[in-house]
């Protein structure tokens, strides 16, 4: 607890940048709601997919990190081992997204950037984990 008397918030596991909240508006527009699923990628620079929600099947091998623009955020359970010291900001870059990725005749692409948790918020999310 703070010195205020109220507990602190975990830090997002996922959070996006202004020009990907914009690529999201203009997708979600066009598509309706949407999903994104990371599978696979060991480093800044590996790229989401991005879905019409319900267009691509989320399991018990699956984590939900959290939302970005309202839409929300999976990973593989075994990615997620991986990065779950990390906290992932989609961005976007241009060039091509992934084959069945909605964003694909955009000419944009989204992407990862991360960066490690501080001992404070690897605390804070010890008492928050995901499920």
């Amino acid at each position: 607890m703070s010195t205020t008397g109220t507990a602190l918030a975990a830090p997002e596991r996922v959070n996006a940048t202004p020009a990907a909240l914009a690529l999201i508006a203009q997708l979600h527009a066009q598509h309706g709601p949407l999903m994104f699923h990371q599978s696979g990628g060991c480093c800044d620079g590996s790229a989401p997919m991005c879905f019409a929600r319900g267009e691509f099947l989320v399991g018990d091998s699956d984590v939900l990190l959290g939302h970005i623009g309202g839409e929300p955020f999976y990973m593989s359970r075994p990615q997620f081992a991986v990065w779950q010291h990390t906290q992932i900001t989609v961005d976007v870059v241009p060039g091509g997204g992934g084959m069945f990725s909605l964003e694909r005749p955009t000419g944009l692409r989204f992407l990862i950037r991360s960066r490690p948790f501080s001992e404070g918020e690897s605390e804070l999310l010890r008492l928050h984990p995901v499920a």
